[in-house]
């Protein structure tokens, strides 16, 4: 007996409904796909749950299709529900493959989440021999260099590109030289290890405290060091008289 055959498709509505699947098999890898199985006076159905993130219907749709013939179901598909249809070219831009490839890297370095992951996509644009930038100073270094060798008169437009290849070979060092890897850490600041003036002792802060002249003339206080010892000055000598 053949197996039945299953039809999955989207409705005006945007839900994702199955039909035909009548017997338990079915309606089991319909279920273990993300279907829930609808019994009313239409028959027996299996829709995906309203809550279904549009972006996720697709993908649930044809893995359920691929699930129901692998079991021998004959399966009709909605294209609009195929993802081995709908997924993306390998290059979108068409020609521009380098264009393309610069895309895929800027999307790598908005999607980065750490520090080492944005190190690890920008390191595609500044390697110093195998990144982009550098790609792209030696594609301006060899326009200078052909409209050289095809017109000596169009130096001033060959000059332009010399000078554009320069200014990428400078810039491609500068940027290379940031380290990426801390960036959305927290910064660790090192201990104050600044010396602090010393406080003077309980008993010389009781006697500052309780001290009247101290209160009075409010003389900031002195270091308890004593003042070094300085030799006096000799006596004059004696007067004579004759």
């Amino acid at each position: 007996m053949p197996a039945p055959s299953i039809t999955i498709a989207a409705e005006p509505s945007g839900s994702v409904v199955a039909r035909g699947a009548s017997d338990d098999l079915s309606a089991l890898l319909l279920k273990r796909a993300g279907f829930q199985q609808i019994q009313d006076w239409y028959g027996r159905r299996h829709r995906l749950p309203t809550t279904t993130p549009p972006a996720d219907r697709a993908t649930i749709a044809t893995h359920a299709a691929q699930m129901l013939r692998a079991a021998r179901y004959d399966v009709d598909l909605d294209p609009t529900l195929d993802t081995t249809r709908l997924s993306t070219p390998a290059n979108p831009l068409g020609p521009y493959t380098a264009g393309a490839e610069i895309l895929r890297i800027t999307d790598r370095i908005r999607a980065a989440e750490s520090g080492p992951e944005l190190q690890q996509a920008v390191d595609h644009l500044l390697h110093p021999e195998h990144g982009a930038v550098e790609r792209v100073r030696e594609a301006l270094e060899a326009v200078y260099e052909q409209i050289s060798d095809l017109d000596d008169a169009a130096y001033v437009l060959a000059d332009r590109f010399g000078q554009a290849a320069e200014f990428v070979g400078m810039a491609q060092p500068e940027l290379a030289g940031y380290e990426l890897h801390g960036v959305g850490t927290p910064q660790q600041f090192p201990a104050d290890t600044r010396a602090r003036p010393a406080q003077p002792s309980g008993s010389r802060s009781a006697a500052l405290a309780t001290s009247p002249a101290a209160g009075k003339t409010n003389v900031p206080s002195r270091s308890t060091e004593a003042p070094p010892i300085r030799p006096s000055a000799p006596p004059a000598p004696p007067s004579r008289t004759r």
